[in-house]
């Protein structure tokens, strides 16, 4: 497969990882298995985005990479060499900045010179002309708290490419920042790498925002979660600086929807045995409201029950992370349906919208009975109890028998909300319990 480099022609890989797996033990028993012979190569000039869901292992791998991190299997070649501890040639750009709050600018870029040994002359002049190359002459003596969340990220690159690393790391660096600061530096950025001003060979960066990674990335590996995988490869060879309303851009927005929602067979159906919903399920955690909202909009004019999912996710500011879960939710209970990339009311869907509160409440409580086996069994449980109450810690081991902790919690979490929408059930946060008390289902 021939790749698109930044000087046009196609060089030998940077990097390469090979059948990487990653898995922690489960407080129970057993594993969970975090990335699955996962393979990817970095070439020389070349920008390659890793998008996926959250808990696709797309950050964990970032940290493999870059030596912070073990493998359970596989291995990190870099320049020839495995990686056996931090990678030499590589340095990382964080979400959260990661700032020391007691140093200045100049002193948190210094940080890394200082760890490696260089003289004082030297690390200043170098760290100097990175703050200077990343736009922050002249706040070499302000504390993070004077700076704005886009002056501070800037420091996190100058901190990063101070010590000209081969590979620049980042993991969602654009996405703690405010969409019109996010859009400046992200510009700025591909303007420094396009005009070969960034002392550095390849770029290896994870996203949720599609837009971002067709607008950036030279290759996008688009990741399966649980556990993560790379499902697929996208060469993007639009010239810089690119058009986002562009055909040939908004296709390929299009086209990587249409993967990321495309429906995955579950092994029991690969073998010929359907099963149905059962209680170990993992639930999108995302409230009514959310769900409410969005089957409001589609109902609404232009959509009238059908849209396209990157256009809701532009119209609405929302990443993949923020809408998938809300279509997926909705999907789950029967009020829409959404695959290759569009989403559309069901019959049931455009009766809920258009329905007044106790309606929808009635329509809810019967979609959680019949398509969420967790929140009917719930029910079924205190309905059999003479006092009608159960405490949290009656489901929680059935729930890890299927998920892990972190997964479990979040899926109560999310039925509690939801039966307490439809008045299924109540629940008692200071008793941790359930019950009926203001049950009308």
């Amino acid at each position: 497969m021939t790749i698109i480099e930044k000087n046009g022609a196609p060089t030998g890989a940077l990097l390469t990882v090979e059948h990487v797996r990653q898995s922690f033990p489960k407080p129970s028993a057993g594993e969970v298995v975090v990335l699955d012979d996962v393979d990817l190569s970095l070439r020389t000039g070349e920008i390659v985005g890793l998008l996926g869901r959250s808990g696709s292992g797309k950050s964990t791998l970032l940290r493999i990479v870059a030596g912070l991190i073990k493998p359970t299997g596989g291995k990190v070649v870099y320049q020839g060499r495995p990686i056996a501890g931090p990678c030499e040639g590589a340095a990382m750009v964080f979400q959260t900045f990661a700032l020391f709050p007691w140093l200045t600018v100049l002193e948190n870029v210094e940080v890394g010179l200082e760890a490696l040994g260089v003289p004082e002359k030297e690390m200043r002049r170098r760290a100097l002309a990175a703050i200077d190359l990343i736009g922050l002459d002249g706040f070499e003596s302000a504390y993070p708290r004077e700076l704005s969340g886009g002056m501070r990220q800037r420091v996190g690159f100058a901190r990063a490419l101070v010590v000209d690393p081969a590979i620049l790391i980042m993991d969602e660096p654009f996405s703690a920042l405010d969409v019109l600061t996010a859009e400046t530096l992200r510009t700025e950025f591909l303007d420094l790498w396009n005009d070969g001003k960034l002392p550095i060979q390849s770029v290896l960066m994870v996203t949720h925002n599609i837009e971002e990674a067709v607008l950036m990335c030279n290759r996008i590996l688009v990741f399966s979660s649980n556990p993560g995988r790379v499902v697929g490869e996208i060469q993007v060879t639009l010239p810089h600086p690119r058009n986002r309303f562009d055909p040939v851009f908004r296709s390929m927005v299009d086209d990587i929807y249409a993967r990321m929602t495309a429906r995955k067979v579950p092994a029991h159906e690969e073998k010929g045995k359907p099963v149905g919903p059962s209680i170990g399920d993992r639930l999108p955690l995302v409230s009514t409201n959310s769900m409410s909202g969005l089957v409001e909009l589609l109902a609404s004019p232009p959509y009238h029950g059908r849209a396209d999912l990157p256009e809701i996710a532009s119209r609405l500011q929302l990443e993949v992370d923020d809408l998938f879960p809300i279509a997926e939710a909705l999907q789950l209970l029967g009020l829409a349906e959404f695959a290759l990339g569009d989403i559309h009311l069901t019959p049931t869907g455009h009766i809920f919208a258009e329905s007044e509160l106790e309606n929808r409440k009635r329509i809810f409580a019967e979609r959680l009975r019949s398509n969420v086996p967790l929140a009917a069994h719930i029910r079924r449980i205190l309905d059999e109890r003479p006092g009608h109450r159960a405490p949290l810690v009656r489901f929680e081991p059935e729930l890890e028998d299927f998920l892990t902790e972190g997964a479990a919690q979040e899926t109560l979490r999310a039925v509690i909300g939801w039966g307490r929408y439809a008045e299924l059930f109540s629940y008692d946060d200071e008793t941790e319990t359930f019950n009926l008390e203001h049950s009308s289902s």
